[in-house]
């Protein structure tokens, strides 16, 4: 065991409910803003759908599982890292995807797409190129977790309160209209703020340990912004839909990664890390993308202009 995996983060019971309870209220904040239409859209443009479904739930999984190959971090590093890829896309890639100029709606269909699809992709993934990868095969079998177990977190986390925010926007509109706004701002200040408590709570922790794990962040966030541009690119779709696609691959759900570690691995300390690490570096390199696209606008007037002829 390595030194990292001996780490235990300090996060209480009643810190874990909390996490909960927030993810479930963003994820009810963004079902409060779906349309009919955002749905529509996956088979009104089922290419770009599919296209970033493979990309996030396959090609980036399979990607880290080639990584783990290359670089063969210690076990607990690998399982943080084949948790962070199984994970749904993390809900700020809508806000990145406006910022970078790319098609927005397929960003919000393939956030709540995936979010919903995770409940099975999710633990399917992790066990899967897991019980693929030997220094890891050993941990699995001693924590003896139980997919059903992982399964019913996500339903209660992700796919209950879609459910909730679809059927409050379906039948209570005109409240609807009054908290969709407010709801995702206060959800997401609360967020960030209740992460840089956890950090401030931790700092000691991390300031020992970032520098042993930020370069399998890095590589690995990396593989995922380059994966699903370039992938898109193959299949043959517009600028906009790429960069979607690549942020959607590279922008992960850390926070549903954090639930699961505590819940389910005792706040392992890699994992959490890796988790944690994730979850600041996805965002900085996320806008930092975003900012070079904005000023890249070249690429979508030569689109446009080639649409025309």
């Amino acid at each position: 065991m390595s030194e990292l995996d001996g780490i235990r983060i300090h996060f209480n019971e009643s810190s874990l409910t909390f996490l909960n309870f927030l993810l479930g209220l963003i994820m009810y904040g963004i079902a409060l803003e779906l349309r009919l239409e955002d749905f529509k859209l996956l088979f009104d443009k089922p290419k770009a759908s599919i296209t970033g479904i493979l990309s996030q739930f396959v090609l980036f999984p399979f990607a880290t599982y080639l990584l783990l190959w290359i670089l063969n971090p210690p076990p607990g590093i690998a399982l943080g890292m084949l948790l962070v890829a199984a994970c749904p896309g993390g809900n700020i890639s809508n806000f990145i995807t406006l910022l970078a100029k790319g098609n927005t709606a397929l960003s919000i269909s393939l956030t709540a797409f995936s979010s919903a699809l995770a409940i099975f992709a999710t633990p399917f993934n992790f066990f899967f190129w897991g019980n693929l990868y030997p220094p890891v095969q050993t941990t699995l079998k001693e924590i003896a977790l139980n997919p059903w177990d992982v399964f019913k977190a996500i339903l209660m986390i992700l796919v209950i309160p879609i459910l909730l925010g679809l059927l409050t926007k379906r039948y209570l509109p005109k409240i609807t209209s009054k908290l969709s706004k407010p709801l995702r701002i206060l959800s997401g200040f609360i967020f960030v703020a209740f992460l840089l408590i956890a950090l401030i709570s931790n700092y000691r922790i991390f300031l020992t340990v970032i520098h042993k794990v930020f370069l399998y962040v890095f590589l690995m966030n990396t593989t995922g912004f380059l994966l699903g541009y370039y992938f898109a690119k193959l299949m043959r779709l517009d600028e906009k839909d790429s960069r979607c696609i690549s942020i959607e691959t590279g922008i992960q759900n850390s926070g549903l990664g954090l639930v699961l570690i505590f819940a389910f691995f005792g706040g392992q300390g890699s994992m959490a890390i890796i988790a944690a690490v994730w979850g600041i570096w996805h965002a900085i390199a996320g806008v930092a993308l975003a900012w070079f696209w904005s000023k890249r606008t070249s690429d979508l007037t030569v689109q446009a202009v080639s649409k025309g002829f």
